[in-house]
């Protein structure tokens, strides 16, 4: 949700076109670079797939740190958590992915990369 709040788009009006428009960014730039990614969102689950190169994630509960919790048990559960970038503003978010060994990438700098 980082990435989406980034650029003040008007994303706030259509949060599930929004995240759709940020799967399909996140396909292309897996297709570009040849890394698989995956993005856990925000909210109610609804219909949105990813392909080979993305996989979609919702929350698994709602509410404060809800997708930032399941981000960093993400990291904490890899095997080679240096293998990973976590794409986030949050800075305590950001923190608990180094202590647990991955790389940070702040939401602007992802979101240029994407526009790239």
């Amino acid at each position: 949700m980082n990435v989406i709040g980034s650029r003040p788009t008007g994303w706030w009006r259509d949060r599930p076109g929004a995240m759709r428009a940020l799967v399909d960014d996140l396909k292309a730039f897996a297709e570009r670079g040849g890394e698989p990614v995956t993005v856990v969102l925000d909210g109610k689950p609804f219909e949105l797939e990813g392909d080979d190169g993305v996989t979609v994630l919702f929350a698994s509960r709602r509410g404060p740190n809800a997708a930032d919790d399941d981000i960093a048990a993400l990291v904490e559960a890899d095997d080679d958590p240096a293998d990973l970038s976590v794409v986030t503003s949050d800075g305590d978010l950001a923190r608990r992915v180094r202590e647990a060994g991955g790389a940070v990438v702040g939401a602007g700098e992802f979101r240029r990369r994407l526009d790239g």
